[in-house]
């Protein structure tokens, strides 16, 4: 038997003679809406367990109150988790037979049965309307008991950042790029003094010193398996390094005849035994590296100014933006240009993939375990990325001097198979150049820092305009989030770091300490790390 909610009460009437003398507090369309009365049951995703009894509730509940409800359910006492809900359709297409399948393009979209619950069941099932408003007949009826499926956006909670915990001097000029490693053990820093230092963030002090660079380290990215780290400088050269003993792996290599902008290594999961790093170039040229070797396998030649930033995805794409205003995707096997995106009516600043927390990470997830060998990790780290794909194909932002953003979703495809080459949406809101972008790690949302001294969030599928998150006084420059998806922070020319409220739109916790301009900051596990122009390092 169902759980029974009690009715709403009715409003009383007094002096009244008949209740259509009443003017509606709604429009007439809204007020007269018949509302039924229908039976939800809650079920795990995975496993399709109930996650409770039966519960009897009004149709146009919202996506807020049924989060409640599961947390009530699970006996969620902090914070309530967030949940995704979805109804399996009873009016599905069956899906295409095998060998057709085998035939269809890899980025080509399946039928799909999942009834996203994105406002109340009313009106994205019984009422579900699609192009030219026409009604949509899922198979179900207000008598129907309803079975919705609960995923959980994050199975794990990382401690929120509030104080620091060390403060570390070293470098005798201004940090200029500061990047953790995957599994947040160590953090590297590149600096104005051509050095770069690792750190051990688990006692939180200095590892090693690596020095060969001949002017500014300028970028810094670490291999999915954390086994190199590799840095760019502004003398144009590209150098590999083991953290365990600091040493280079090999010579410097020098390609390039400007400096580096951007380092961007291949994902595990396509190649997890010598994966291969991109780097990009005021030269207005991208070069891809083995480890292994002294020179480059290939060149990405075709931009005519400042390759300002690289992306490496997925999918076995390159991707590029460059102060000529496009964005160009590569083979990431043969360094053949795909296609070139133009839209943006100046530099294109930065780039960001909804896969890429998935791609750093690699193999490593929360439950903290390590692969035992190349094998196992690009099974692992396939894996996970599948999962995160599996509904929504990877997709790309870019942010420009145009002060606009764009996404784009290069692995969708029109009726003729062809890719669709047009944005999904176009991103206006800030009044100055974009200077970085962040996808969540699920995906979920979107977020932009710009000159204008703001930080805002965007629907990571649809481009919306979601919150602008104010607080800030000066330029922003660098975002992070965690791996929950549920915090956001962001370094500033005004020596701040803050942390986010994303339901309220408003600070959190306010990170002070430095004494000048933050350049960067990452976030991954439950770290922080953190530097600029007062040459220290924060954690």
């Amino acid at each position: 038997m169902s759980t029974q909610l009690p009715p709403p009460k009715r409003q009383k009437l007094h002096n009244v003679p008949h209740e259509r003398d009443i003017k509606p507090s709604k429009p007439v369309e809204e007020a007269e809406r018949f509302v039924p009365n229908i039976v939800v049951q809650f079920k795990n995703a995975e496993d399709g367990t109930p996650l409770g009894p039966a519960i009897n509730l009004p149709a146009n509940t919202g996506r807020d109150a049924l989060q409640m409800l599961v947390n009530k359910l699970k006996g969620e006492n902090e914070e309530p988790l967030p949940y995704a809900f979805h109804i399996q359709s009873r009016n599905a297409p069956p899906p295409p037979p095998a060998d057709l399948l085998a035939r269809a393009p890899a980025a080509a979209p399946l039928p799909s049965s999942r009834l996203q619950i994105n406002g109340n069941i009313l009106d994205d099932v019984l009422e579900a309307k699609g192009p030219g408003s026409k009604k949509l007949d899922h198979g179900f009826s207000p008598e129907d008991v309803f079975e919705v499926m609960c995923e959980p956006q994050a199975v794990f909670r990382v401690r929120s950042v509030g104080r620091c915990s060390a403060t570390l001097s070293g470098h005798a000029q201004p940090i200029l790029c500061c990047s953790l490693s995957p599994t947040g053990r160590y953090a590297v820093t590149g600096s104005g003094d051509a050095t770069a230092r690792l750190w051990d963030m688990e006692i939180e002090l200095p590892k090693h010193t690596l020095v060969g660079h001949k002017g500014w380290v300028l970028c810094t990215e670490w291999e999915g398996r954390e086994r190199v780290v590799s840095t760019g400088g502004h003398d144009g050269h590209v150098r590999f390094w083991d953290p365990l003993t600091g040493n280079a792996i090999g010579d410097a290599r020098k390609g390039h005849t400007k400096w580096i902008t951007s380092l961007s290594w291949e994902p595990i999961h396509s190649n997890a035994t010598q994966p291969r790093c991109a780097s990009s170039s005021k030269d207005g040229t991208v070069k891809v590296w083995s480890p292994a070797q002294s020179f480059a396998e290939f060149t990405l030649a075709g931009h005519n100014a400042s390759v300002n930033v690289v992306r490496w995805g997925g999918e076995g794409l390159i991707y590029t933006g460059s102060s000529d205003r496009t964005i160009k995707i590569w083979s990431a096997k043969d360094g053949k240009l795909i296609r070139t995106l133009n839209e943006h009516a100046h530099w294109v600043n930065t780039l960001a993939l909804s896969t890429d927390f998935i791609l750093r990470t690699g193999p490593f997830d929360h439950h903290g375990k390590k692969p035992k060998d190349d094998e196992e990790a690009k099974a692992l780290a396939l894996a996970r990325y599948k999962k995160h794909t599996i509904n929504t194909p990877e997709t790309v932002i870019s942010g420009s001097d145009d002060h606009t953003l764009f996404l784009w979703s290069p692995q969708h495809v029109n009726d003729a198979g062809n890719s669709i080459k047009k944005p999904v949406a176009r991103l206006t809101g800030h009044q100055k150049q974009v200077n970085h972008v962040a996808f969540s790690p699920d995906g979920r949302l979107v977020a932009s820092a710009g000159f204008d001294n703001a930080v805002k969030l965007w629907d990571g599928k649809t481009g919306k305009f979601v919150a602008s998150l104010r607080g800030h006084v000066a330029a922003v420059y660098r975002l992070a989030w965690s791996a929950d998806s549920r915090i956001l922070i962001s370094a500033s020319k005004d020596t701040t770091l803050k942390l986010w409220d994303l339901k309220t739109g408003k600070i959190r916790i306010d990170l002070p300490g430095h004494t000048d301009e933050v350049y960067c900051v990452d976030f991954v596990a439950d770290k922080v790390v953190s530097g600029g122009r007062d040459k220290t390092v924060k954690m």
